[in-house]
Protein backbone atom coordinates (compact mmCIF):
# COMPACT_ATOMS: atom_id res chain seq x y z
CA UNK A 1 0.00 0.00 0.00
CA UNK A 2 0.82 3.47 -0.54
CA UNK A 3 0.85 6.18 2.23
CA UNK A 4 2.42 9.57 2.39
CA UNK A 5 4.77 10.79 5.54
CA UNK A 6 5.25 14.55 6.62
CA UNK A 7 7.44 15.88 8.56
CA UNK A 8 7.56 19.72 10.57
CA UNK A 9 9.85 21.42 12.37
CA UNK A 10 12.65 19.73 13.97
CA UNK A 11 11.64 16.41 12.24
CA UNK A 12 12.33 17.73 8.62
CA UNK A 13 15.47 19.92 9.76
CA UNK A 14 16.80 15.83 10.36
CA UNK A 15 15.59 13.92 8.49
CA UNK A 16 16.20 16.63 6.01
CA UNK A 17 12.91 15.35 3.69
CA UNK A 18 9.71 17.39 4.08
CA UNK A 19 7.31 14.48 1.80
CA UNK A 20 7.80 10.99 1.19
CA UNK A 21 5.96 8.63 -0.73
CA UNK A 22 6.37 5.38 1.13
CA UNK A 23 4.93 1.98 -0.11
CA UNK A 24 4.62 -1.00 3.36
CA UNK A 25 2.87 -3.69 3.66
CA UNK A 26 -0.78 -3.96 4.25
CA UNK A 27 -1.79 -3.79 7.54
CA UNK A 28 0.98 -2.14 8.92
CA UNK A 29 1.36 -0.18 12.29
CA UNK A 30 3.05 3.78 12.61
CA UNK A 31 5.50 1.70 14.75
CA UNK A 32 6.79 -0.52 11.84
CA UNK A 33 6.76 2.79 9.22
CA UNK A 34 9.15 4.22 11.69
CA UNK A 35 11.27 0.94 12.26
CA UNK A 36 11.33 1.12 8.57
CA UNK A 37 12.52 5.00 8.12
CA UNK A 38 14.75 4.21 10.83
CA UNK A 39 16.62 1.99 9.08
CA UNK A 40 17.31 3.92 5.76
CA UNK A 41 19.86 6.08 7.45
CA UNK A 42 21.08 7.99 10.49
CA UNK A 43 18.71 11.23 9.24
CA UNK A 44 15.91 9.48 9.99
CA UNK A 45 17.12 7.86 13.19
CA UNK A 46 17.91 11.01 14.31
CA UNK A 47 14.36 12.46 12.82
CA UNK A 48 12.11 9.71 14.48
CA UNK A 49 14.42 9.69 18.29
CA UNK A 50 12.43 10.29 21.34
CA UNK A 51 9.65 11.88 21.99
CA UNK A 52 8.01 12.85 18.42
CA UNK A 53 4.16 13.23 17.44
CA UNK A 54 2.28 11.70 15.10
CA UNK A 55 -0.83 11.97 13.47
CA UNK A 56 -2.82 10.16 10.94
CA UNK A 57 -4.95 11.61 8.34
CA UNK A 58 -4.39 15.14 10.61
CA UNK A 59 -5.55 13.27 13.88
CA UNK A 60 -3.23 12.46 16.73
CA UNK A 61 -2.70 8.75 17.15
CA UNK A 62 -0.74 6.22 18.89
CA UNK A 63 1.34 4.02 17.03
CA UNK A 64 -0.28 0.68 17.06
CA UNK A 65 -2.50 2.64 14.84
CA UNK A 66 -3.27 0.25 11.47
CA UNK A 67 -2.78 2.04 8.22
CA UNK A 68 -4.95 1.93 5.15
CA UNK A 69 -3.89 3.09 1.57
CA UNK A 70 -3.34 6.43 0.72
CA UNK A 71 -3.14 7.44 4.55
CA UNK A 72 -0.70 10.66 5.16
CA UNK A 73 1.65 10.50 8.24
CA UNK A 74 3.15 13.15 10.12
CA UNK A 75 5.79 13.21 12.21
CA UNK A 76 6.58 16.25 14.60
CA UNK A 77 8.23 17.22 17.79
CA UNK A 78 6.14 18.17 20.91
CA UNK A 79 4.85 21.86 20.45
CA UNK A 80 5.60 23.71 23.93
CA UNK A 81 4.85 27.94 24.07
CA UNK A 82 3.30 30.08 25.63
Amino acid sequence: MQIMIKTFAQTRELSQVPVLALSMPQGSTIAEVKTHLRSLNEKWSLALEGSILTARNHQLCDEKETLQENDEIAFFPPVTGG
